[in-house]
């Protein structure tokens, strides 16, 4: 050949290919950082809303049912068992001789009814026995969270139709704890306290 060189059109395209590559994966690895870091925050949202400024010692009683409302939302029986662990070893441990009369005489009405929930849902491993249970407690929050102010932040009552119960949430999201990963965002917001 009169001097030329034939180079093959692969080694031609090899930079511009592992360049792709290379673009591809990092753009790959960025979206999956992107989503990691979306359900970290999704699951972190309910205890960040925690407002500290409430100083009732039922406040933790809240935020710890959040954590078992969650364990639940993401159809986690162990999470959920190990939730309502403390939750149950905090009613129990309520100094009723700190709280103001309207709260120690509301509290009092209903710290049975939470216990009994509490210790059933962390006895067992079965998420619809825990499900069955969390409605009645649920039904228990609510009427202490209406009479008790628990959160400087609103606190939502949540309906599922489906399951014809109610749950109490911390954001207007629905993220439904009867049904999980099958039907995550079955229900509604019914009532609101703030």
């Amino acid at each position: 050949m009169n001097g030329t060189r034939v180079i093959p059109i692969f080694y031609l395209c090899t930079p511009i290919l592992s360049k792709m590559k290379l673009s591809i994966i990092l753009l790959l690895s960025i979206v999956s950082l992107s989503v990691s870091a979306k359900s970290f925050k999704s699951d972190m949202v309910e205890v960040s809303s925690y407002d500290s400024s409430i100083q009732s010692p039922l406040s933790k009683l809240l935020i710890l049912y959040y954590d078992l409302k969650n364990a639940l939302v993401n159809s986690d029986a162990i999470a959920a068992s190990d939730k309502a662990g403390s939750l149950l070893k905090a009613i129990n441990g309520v100094d009723t001789k700190v709280l103001q009369a309207d709260e120690r005489k509301v509290f009092m009405s209903l710290q049975d009814k939470l216990s009994y929930d509490a210790r059933h849902i962390s006895e067992v491993q079965k998420i619809e026995h825990q499900r069955e249970h969390f409605a009645n407690l649920s039904i228990n929050m609510y009427t202490l969270a209406k009479s008790v102010r628990l959160s400087g932040n609103p606190i939502y009552e949540d309906y599922c139709p489906m399951k014809k119960a109610y749950w109490l949430s911390a954001e207007a999201e629905i993220k439904n704890p009867y049904f999980g990963n099958q039907m995550p965002d079955c229900g509604s917001v019914k009532n609101t306290l703030h």
